[in-house]
């Protein structure tokens, strides 16, 4: 069963690829044409967050006549949905089983490297964790192929498309099911390999490229560090299979490490590194930026890796290796401290953006700082849970931000919107369903998921857990204020484009089923697991695959806070609602206001802290400099010059020269011989002497 929930995603993306290269090759009927001059006026009328290239060639039909939903699109896009949905209900199963039924297993594939002293093993290691991903993964992925068919009907490339979100799928399945840390890496690099090719998807537009290359540099320089933080595990215990590393753990305690002429205590820096990689992953503060231009994909993309699965696996990384982070209290102080520090970042900033994504975006990178406190503070399982809890509701805000673009003929900027709910009734009613679940709202899933972080960072004992409190409960009024903005001025109010409006209707229902089904998990995803994820079965649920032994007294804690406490993040998010329906439904005049008269504070955080201009100065225009004077002087004057072309040039000017004396004319040649023997002459002259 595990085999084929991890290998089913890989098997539809090797289908839907070779159907994918038989259209690229042979015109597959239902492929359009290959990309080339003849696309750009696809290209030109390809709006920019939606798969619709196929307009150019007509109503329905690509540049060949083909109808585009025939016989190659329409099948990788079943081969791929059904499989996806065969390993969710598969996922579902190992759940219940593993974590209910304590059925942990480890499942080896084959021997992958045997090198030395370094021997592993390609295996899949299942235990609640895991099973816990499993379902994540799984579930999302598969309604984002579901909801995809409807979304990418006229994109004349759907098979690759298709095979691009198996292939991310799988890369996903791999990294959670990983048995050691090599294993980890190559789905860790895999899902950045998958989330280049979705980014930039619509490779024939700019600012897509531009978003996929600064995805993939930024992951990079993450992925740089949790590299370091393997080597360095191996350096010190000769192993990097998870069971190895986490029984010698404690040997390690005292132990330093030389880093750049500094003596590190090892344990703290090994975490501090891996740590890193998951900054880049998980789009934490400092290396946050790739994730807002990520918005340059698809919407489906956008939920998938952006929200729901490829972005929490810097999460799962830090809970899977609780048993060295328990160990390195320093370093779970500094995961406190980003947490904290990105979840009121990214708030402050997406209550300006006026592009529907791009304010879903910045929610992601402020939900996923809550999940670093609960990692930072020790409350592993409590982390798991709001991670488990958002994939619903943020893949459902997501795919009906989707919806609405789609119904506003691919309009993105919410000041162009308004009066909606009128037009797209059952769109407008899931959103509100993930708005409530994301601020908070009593009885959704985020109430229970996130309140318990909010509990957690108050109890919490490492230095930063006060001000992780402070953060997480601005954050929760700063959360509530832009999602209610996003819903009133989409929604409500006038219309702002009246042609758009009036053509506005409802999605297609592979897009409409969906969002229903997350709409249920965005509810259903919360009481039922409060007490497995934060109460008090949650030891006999994650057993082995957390640890508790050192945090137990946080859990407990958690429990016994005061009333006013724990009353706290529901007050926010009630503020936040009032303070939104006044600014945008009642005296819509106040925002424009402010923002005139705070025009410092409002260009501040509409430029998103000026953090791209500031590496701008700092990293990219050095490296420019850098590279062209390397380029230019380097390699154009000194290597060249004085090598390969600097030789041939002067060869050049010398048989230039000696051409010259060639003329042709017999007077020039007697001149030349009367010349020679003048200096013949002269020379025995003055020999003799």
């Amino acid at each position: 069963m595990y085999q084929a929930i991890v290998f089913l995603p890989l098997l539809g993306a090797i289908l839907a690829g070779l159907i994918a290269l038989a259209g690229a090759i042979g015109r597959f009927p239902g492929q359009g044409p290959l990309p080339g001059a003849d696309e750009g006026a696809a290209v030109a009328h390809h709006d920019t967050h939606a798969g619709h290239a196929a307009h150019s060639h007509g109503a329905g039909h690509d540049a060949h006549g083909h109808e585009p939903a025939a016989a190659g699109s329409r099948m990788a896009e079943l081969i791929t949905t059904t499989l996806l949905m065969i390993s969710m209900i598969l996922s579902w199963i190992a759940f219940v089983d593993v974590g209910f039924g304590h059925h942990d297993a480890r499942v080896q594939v084959f021997t992958w490297i045997a090198s030395g002293d370094l021997k592993i093993d390609w295996a899949l290691r299942i235990d609640t964790l895991t099973a816990v991903m499993l379902v994540v993964v799984n579930t999302i992925s598969a309604f984002v192929h579901l909801y995809s068919i409807g979304y990418m009907e006229e994109d004349p490339y759907r098979p690759r498309f298709f095979a691009y979100l198996s292939i991310f799928t799988f890369f996903m399945l791999m990294l959670v099911t990983a048995d050691n840390l090599v294993q980890m890496f190559f789905g860790w690099e895999g899902v950045g390999l998958a989330s280049y090719l979705l980014i930039g998807f619509w490779y024939h537009k700019p600012e897509a490229n531009a978003a996929a290359i600064k995805a993939f540099v930024v992951n990079r320089v993450g992925d740089f560090g949790f590299a370091l933080g393997i080597f360095a595990l191996f350096m010190l215990i000769g192993a990097i299979n998870l069971e190895t590393v986490f029984a010698q753990a404690p040997s390690l305690l005292g132990k330093t490490i030389w880093f750049f002429g500094w003596r590190a205590d090892a344990l703290t820096l090994i975490c501090l590194l891996l740590f890193m990689g998951a900054m880049g992953k998980s789009a934490q503060f400092l290396l946050h930026t790739w994730l807002p231009d990520a918005m340059e994909g698809p919407t489906p993309v956008s939920a998938l890796i952006h929200a729901a699965t490829m972005v929490t696996a810097g999460v799962f990384m830090v809970a899977r290796l609780s048993p060295l982070f328990e160990l390195a209290p320093d370093a779970q102080t500094f995961v406190t401290f980003i947490g904290a520090t990105t979840a009121i970042f990214a708030a402050t900033v997406a209550l300006v953006q006026n592009d529907i994504k791009r304010v879903v975006a910045y929610s992601t990178c402020s939900q996923l700082g809550y999940m670093f406190v609960a990692m930072g503070v020790g409350a592993y399982s409590v982390g798991m849970f709001h991670l488990f809890t958002h994939a619903f509701f943020k893949a459902l805000l997501f795919l009906g931000s989707g919806s609405v673009i789609h119904a506003m003929h691919h309009e993105q900027d919410m000041r162009h919107m308004g009066g909606l709910k009128d037009r797209i009734p059952y769109t407008y009613t899931v959103m509100i369903v993930g708005t409530l679940a994301l601020t908070g709202f009593p009885l959704t899933a985020g109430y229970f998921s996130k309140d318990a972080i909010i509990e957690a960072a108050y109890v919490g004992t490492n230095p930063m857990a006060l001000y992780a409190f402070v953060c997480t409960v601005a954050a929760a009024l700063l959360t509530s204020f832009y999602s209610w903005r996003l819903i009133f001025k989409t929604f409500h109010g006038e219309p702002h484009d009246r042609k758009h409006w009036k053509e506005a209707h409802e999605s297609p229902y592979t897009m409409l089923i969906p969002l229903g089904f997350l709409a249920l998990g965005s509810v259903l995803a919360g009481l039922p697991f409060k007490e497995i994820f934060a109460g008090q079965g949650v030891e006999g649920f994650f057993r082995e695959s957390l640890v508790f032994a050192k945090t137990n007294h946080v859990l407990e804690n958690m429990h016994h806070v005061p009333l006013e406490i724990a009353l706290l993040p529901t007050v926010m998010m009630a503020l936040g609602f009032i303070v939104a329906w006044h600014f945008y439904i009642r005296r819509p005049d106040i925002p424009v206001e402010l923002a005139r008269q705070h025009d410092f504070l409002y260009r501040f955080l509409l430029n998103k802290w000026y953090f791209d201009e500031l590496y701008e100065i700092i990293f990219v225009r050095p490296a420019k400099w850098l590279g062209r004077s390397l380029w230019k002087a380097g390699d154009g004057w000194l290597i060249d010059g004085f090598g390969p072309d600097g030789v041939s040039a002067r060869v050049l000017d010398v048989t230039r020269n000696v051409v010259r004396l060639q003329t042709g004319y017999l007077y020039h040649y007697a001149f030349a011989m009367l010349i020679g023997a003048a200096a013949f002459i002269t020379y025995f002259m003055f020999a003799v002497h």
